[in-house]
């Protein structure tokens, strides 16, 4: 199955997006372009050894001892890279819960509902949990013992209290991803908070001032605090009934994917994260926690589905088995016009709401449709992975919807909010940043590889086309980078103030010719912001955001509301990179 109308919410995404002159690599042939339409939003380990008395709880080694010979599961056709063979990353492996018995910790529960009123206050504790995944015990994180965490449903513009515990083994936060709230609560150590360490509690104080859907995660060590099951859901509802078309059912999914070799957890690094080069990518994808969903609804029913992805890096292009998808929302508002759409595709950190109506009885297949890159290869491939089932009984909706799902609605509140910044969409940047990366001390065959295979790019990598060479690049051998145009700084180096209530445009560009070229979803902590340009192209149906991805030899031009005072961070959120550098602060200085 090939991918159809690639959907990129107005992103002109997949291969067709990249400059064509960039993609030439014989033999490499390229797929064809998909018939695409834009949409709404943004157009060592070394010498290690691990035996029985390592106390990694959930690995099985075998026998008293063992080479970390991982390797890591391979795609299929592909071989370890000559050069690469028994080398490892220059790190200790980690995994949660050392020493512990699965057997003695809480088994997961799958995420409660948690409904909560202007004032309430909420107990959430970090903790050790057993996760059982196509028949095997792990030992993850969950938050009050559930995967994903609780489910928060809060009012617009409702504050809550937040008494959060830790009690896994790493420190921790808690950062409120997309809110715009007070900087003292965003979470991020060394900015707004020190680590909690473990043991010991903080309290926020969490004020949700927008209607949409927006997710709660840790920001220390995401690549391992996140990826092994810290994460939930926050949807705020807006006071006005019509707020979105009608719906006969609601659904909470979020996206994400573990790495796991036969029925063990690839360890992470302890003193740096690795996989620093493309980000740690999945074999294993969930919806919900779950390596399979499922949804019973009646013939005609429209199901809004508010989705999210928390995977590490992985980016999902999601369909429903060809049912109609209505595009209605993005992350901090909904869009100035709602739009139908084959397949949604979602970047790590991003949130969609969408509509869905299933018009027959049968069975609809919820799938992540992608075009793979094998790098070793040089060739692409048509991967299709089934991530659920929507069965459709013959029992007639009641009530039926079929009117109001087809009508695509204009917000004209949306709109009008928006007009007050349209004046500022053809200033020149305030601000121009280059993404881009810093080798440091990679093993030789992975330069010597990266040298040849570069002279092609995809604007998109949606798997892990070159898994050894990823598992070995640590951050201590990676720098990804944020760069100043104006003053050549880097990352934390850069001094970036604006007052509070100003409009600010930044242009952000990423390099083809860097070493490792590949997107970055871009997100902003505590501020909103517009995709107003993509590549000089105006993009026409604008929502408000906080994260955008940014292809491969992609220029955006985003416009930000700058109404929040405080030091807030502007990151990639692949876990990876930002565990390797890649971020810096937005200071908004107070009027």
């Amino acid at each position: 199955m090939m991918m159809r109308g690639i959907a990129g919410l107005g992103l002109a995404l997949a291969l067709a997006a990249a400059p064509a002159a960039a993609q030439q690599k014989p033999p490499v042939k390229p797929p064809p372009k998909p018939a695409m339409k834009p949409l709404p939003g943004d157009t060592g380990m070394a010498g290690m050894k691990m035996g029985a008395d390592t106390g990694m709880a959930g690995m099985d080694m075998g026998g008293d001892t063992m080479q970390m010979a991982m390797p890591i599961p391979m795609p299929k056709g592909m071989i370890m890279m000559p050069g690469l063979r028994n080398l490892l990353p220059p790190v200790t492996p980690f995994l949660p819960g050392e020493g512990v018995d699965p057997g003695t910790l809480p088994l997961a529960r799958p995420s409660q509902l948690t409904p909560m009123k202007n004032g309430d206050t909420l107990d959430l504790t970090a903790m050790l949990v057993r996760r059982v995944v196509k028949g095997h015990t792990y030992v993850m994180y969950g938050y009050n013992g559930e995967s994903p965490g609780p489910l928060i449903r809060v009012p617009q513009n409702a504050t809550i209290i937040v008494k959060f515990h830790n009690a896994i083994d790493l420190p921790t936060t808690v950062h409120w991803h997309g809110l715009r709230q007070d900087n003292r609560y965003d979470g991020v150590p060394g900015v707004t908070q020190a680590p909690v360490a473990p043991g010991d509690s903080f309290t926020y104080k969490v004020h949700f001032p927008d209607a949409g859907v927006y997710w709660y995660h840790p920001h220390v060590r995401e690549d391992i605090e996140q990826a092994m099951g810290l994460f939930g859901n926050m949807l705020v509802d807006s006071p006005d009934s019509n707020y979105y078309s009608p719906a006969n059912a609601e659904q909470a999914l979020i996206f994400d994917d573990l790495l796991i070799n036969d029925d063990t957890l690839i360890p992470f690094g302890k003193e740096a994260p690795d996989f620093a080069l493309m980000g740690r990518v999945g074999n294993v994808l969930l919806v919900n926690s779950e390596p399979r969903y499922s949804l019973h609804v009646h013939q005609g029913e429209v199901v809004r589905f508010y989705l999210t992805n928390t995977a590490s890096s992985r980016t999902f292009n999601l369909s429903f088995g060809g049912a109609p998808i209505k595009v209605v929302a993005s992350e901090v508002s909904r869009f100035e016009h709602e739009e139908m759409t084959p397949s949604v595709v979602l970047a790590p950190a991003q949130r969609y709401v969408v509509q869905v109506r299933f018009p027959k009885p049968g069975t609809y297949a919820l799938v992540n449709a992608i075009q793979a890159i094998n790098h070793f290869q040089g060739e692409f491939q048509a991967e299709v992975d089934t991530l659920g089932l929507i069965t459709v009984d013959s029992t007639p909706a009641s009530p039926d919807y079929a009117r109001q799902f087809a009508e695509l609605r204009t917000n004209r509140a949306v709109i009008a909010d928006i007009d007050k910044y349209r004046p500022y969409f053809d200033k020149k940047p305030d601000k121009t940043f280059t993404l881009t990366i810093r080798p440091r001390a990679l093993p030789l065959a992975t330069v010597q590889f990266m040298n040849v295979d570069t002279a092609y790019f995809a604007p998109v990598e949606w798997v892990d086309g070159m898994p050894d060479m990823n598992w070995l690049s640590t951050s201590k051998q990676v720098k990804w980078i944020i760069r100043d145009d104006a003053t050549g700084k880097e990352d934390m180096d850069i001094d970036w103030h604006v007052k509070q209530g100003s409009v600010i445009k930044l242009r952000i560009f990423n390099d083809p010719k860097s070493f490792h070229p590949m997107q970055h979803p871009i997100h902003l902590h505590g501020q909103r912001m517009l995709v107003v340009a993509r590549d000089g192209v105006r993009v026409a149906n604008l929502s408000w955001k906080d994260t955008v991805i940014i292809p491969v030899g992609s220029t955006v031009d985003l416009l930000i509301d700058a109404s929040n005072p405080g030091a807030w961070m502007l990151h990639c959120h692949i876990a990876e990179h930002l565990g390797s550098g890649m971020m810096t602060v937005l200071h908004v200085d107070p009027r």
